[in-house]
């Protein structure tokens, strides 16, 4: 997980607390937290980094909708990343 920016962090945290959420679900709830829009142009290609490095798994609900779900190595980098930030809190 250290090849990631804090915004895609955050993207991995927010889909593993939903049970497959949209494109749009996950930019609502990420938008709760950031103080500015997300707009697409900056969503999109954050999701699809994590689907490409495995983290994520990209699906589809119908034609125009896709959902995100956490993977194996998505809840494993997070435990991982959980585990080096108890050292120092």
């Amino acid at each position: 997980m250290d090849n990631l920016t804090g915004f895609q962090r955050d993207l991995l945290y927010v889909i593993t607390g939903a049970d497959q959420p949209s494109g749009q679900d996950v930019k609502e709830e990420i938008e709760e937290y950031y103080t500015a829009e997300i707009n697409h142009g900056r969503l999109y290609p954050n999701l699809d980094t994590l689907v490409n490095d495995e983290l994520v798994e990209k699906g589809e609900l119908d034609r125009r909708t896709n959902y995100y779900a956490i993977t194996e190595a998505g809840e494993q980098a997070i435990q991982d990343r959980r585990e080096w930030e108890d050292q120092y809190i």
